[in-house]
């Protein structure tokens, strides 16, 4: 029994547990703003209806394939992806960068294979070439 609670007790299942709540809460904020905010702007911009495929279908051999409906959700996927784009991952990105762009470099790329390596390093430790005569060959004579 102690196992168990040891496991339960982990920082990590904590985390998830957590991630998995907000990420449900949050799932039904942004349904929400699609379905009540978005979805109506795109009728209102296509005319005043909102578009609905649900009633489009093929038969063959009496199956009915209701393509319509496949339609209906990737529109609402794409609405979806769009609308956590532009308001979710677009401003995260310039807020991280933004508090990331003063802080010191710590890595460089190595001239010779690319790999980043620590500002102080005098060899990479990838390709073993020695960073202070790579320097020097490559400034131009005075």
């Amino acid at each position: 029994m102690s196992g168990f609670k040891k496991f339960l007790m982990r920082g990590n299942l904590v985390e998830l547990a957590v991630a998995v709540v907000v990420g449900a809460t949050f799932s039904g904020l942004v349904q929400a703003l699609v379905k009540d905010l978005i979805t109506p702007l795109l009728a209102a911009i296509t005319g005043g209806r909102e578009p609905d495929f649900s009633q489009y279908y093929f038969t063959v051999n009496g199956a009915k394939f209701m393509y319509g409906d496949f339609i209906n959700h990737l529109l609402s996927f794409l609405i979806i992806a769009s609308v956590i784009y532009w308001l979710v991952v677009m401003p995260m990105t310039r807020l991280i960068t933004f508090f990331d762009r003063d802080k010191e470099a710590t890595e460089k790329k190595c001239p010779e294979c690319r790999s980043d390596i620590p500002v102080e390093a005098s060899r990479c430790a990838f390709c073993t070439v020695e960073l202070s005569a790579v320097r020097a060959a490559d400034k131009p004579p005075v």
